[in-house]
């Protein structure tokens, strides 16, 4: 038996500033055949399982490239399409294959490319014939579409928000594709479309109690995977939404019975799902009355996660107003500010300007003296099995305030992410990440209270004030009851 494995993804806020290049690709994680690490990235999990299993199965691993660019606007099409024929040749060059495993995202989008995944899969397709099992895995905040459906025989989804079950859904993926090269199984893929735009982290209810139903029906006979594919409200694509997706073995009935039934029940969840979201003014004052810390405020649509630069300071300025001290930032993207800090030195007090650069709603810069803390040429914070790049990374601090100023847009999944830099988040009375919820693994570990901030940028949060220009079906919010709508329309 041959595998064909690699990985080529990132997610894309096409309403961003923050375009996408080969740059990006490089700053984040790119590496040709043979020189990925033991430790897997969140998008490149299959190869690390195809490498684990190739023993127990006893099959030959042909590694490609894998790619990954941290979250930003429209990828450019010369890169998408330089990686995409990269991996095409490499490809070719390993034919024959009885299955390619791929690590992918399932949000890309790039100039002339709505649907990145779509379009490599289904040359994928034309390359190996209709008999070589093609096996995929997606971050849940991906756009499902009939082109990806067509050409794939199996998708797995991660379950957790936090996306903490990356490697297990990877492990599943590659056992699947095995026994369906080795005729054991025959995947069958069925979906539901709830036609619903929703933000649905898993560590809360009601999504905790449905992941759990979800795991108890893939225990059903012929059942092999069920995943939830919470959607991607910031890509203006046509498929963009949530649904439900399962493979069955060779039982398309019990697929599209079981698709309805959960994707009915995540649709009556509308509204319910996102945990109470307070302003910044009130988020701050909550941390000022609270008499025990570490008190976490999460910056939740400044998240670089979600495709923007990371660099808002609305949260900042108004720490600043209300003289609150023993407060750290994690981080503030500011390549430039960073620069200045190195040129400085540890241990210089320096006059300052950084963040609030990036688009108008981000917030104003910030003026201050700062004493340059420390400093990391290059840093890195721990997600599951991974290592996240921060980039060449600056401590500042000023009036009792900690800020971390970072040169790789990153968004905040653990406290590694201070203490790398020399910071003791226990010892802090708040802690400020920018991340909608992958944090939560890492910090609820030590945080006394927990605080979700919405501070209405500069993320594109409101599906009813997007504007979107490519998505024609109807879909909750914008429609009240989407699936009455296009019943009477039909």
């Amino acid at each position: 038996m041959r595998i064909f494995t690699a990985s080529l993804a990132t997610e894309t806020n096409t309403f961003s500033p923050m375009f996408t290049d080969m740059n990006s690709f490089r700053s984040s994680f790119y590496a040709k055949p043979g020189e990925h690490p033991d430790t897997p990235t969140l998008c490149s999990a299959p190869l690390i399982a195809c490498r684990e299993k190739a023993v127990q199965y006893d099959f030959e691993l042909i590694e490609g490239s894998c790619s990954w660019a941290e979250p930003g606007g429209l990828l450019n099409r010369q890169t998408y399409e330089y990686l995409r024929d990269e991996l095409l040749q490499q490809l070719q060059q390993a034919l024959p294959v009885d299955a390619v495993i791929l690590g992918l995202h399932g949000a890309m989008v790039a100039q002339g490319y709505d649907d990145c995944e779509g379009d490599l899969l289904h040359r994928i397709r034309q390359i190996v014939g209709d008999k070589v099992v093609i096996a995929a895995e997606l971050d849940p905040h991906s756009h499902l579409t009939q082109k990806r459906m067509a050409a794939a025989n199996v998708l797995i989804a991660f379950k957790e928000f936090p996306h903490i079950d990356f490697m297990d859904r990877a492990r599943e993926l590659v056992d699947i594709a095995i026994a369906a090269v080795q005729q054991k199984v025959k995947p069958c893929i069925s979906h539901f479309d709830c036609k619903m735009i929703a933000v649905l982290p898993t560590s809360t209810e009601p999504m905790k109690s449905f992941i759990h139903k979800v795991r108890q029906l893939e225990l059903l006979p012929d059942v092999l995977s069920i995943s939830v594919i919470h959607g991607f409200m910031a890509g203006d694509v046509p498929e963009m939404g949530c649904q439900i997706l399962v493979i069955t073995d060779n039982h398309a009935e019990l697929g599209e019975r079981l698709a309805r039934q959960l994707g009915e029940e995540l649709f009556s969840f509308r509204g319910k799902t996102m945990p109470e979201m307070l302003s910044v003014q009130q988020g701050v004052a909550e941390l000022c009355a609270s008499r025990k810390g570490p008190v976490v405020l999460a910056d939740v649509w400044d998240n670089p996660g979600g495709g923007v630069a990371g660099d808002g300071t609305l949260l900042l300025h108004e720490v600043i107003r209300s003289k609150v001290t023993q407060v750290a930032f994690g981080t503030i993207w500011d390549p430039m500010a960073v620069q200045l800090c190195f040129a400085a030195g540890e241990g210089a007090e320096i006059p300052l300007r950084f963040g609030g650069k990036s688009c108008a709603t981000a917030g104003d810069p910030v003026d201050k003296v700062v004493v340059v803390k420390a400093l990391k040429e290059t840093a890195f914070q721990r997600f599951g099995g991974s290592d996240v790049p921060m980039g060449a990374c600056a401590w500042i601090h000023f009036d009792g305030i900690d800020v971390i100023l970072n040169s790789n847009r990153c968004q905040s999944f653990d406290p590694s992410l201070f203490q790398v830099m020399g910071i003791d988040p226990a010892l802090r009375h708040g802690l400020v990440v920018k991340s909608t919820n992958h944090f939560y693994q890492g910090f609820s570990k030590v945080a006394s209270a927990i605080i979700y901030i919405d501070a209405e940028a500069p993320y594109p949060s409101n599906p009813c004030l997007n504007q979107y220009k490519k998505l024609k079906r109807p879909i909750w919010p914008i429609v009240d009851n989407p699936h009455q709508t296009e019943q009477v329309a039909s």
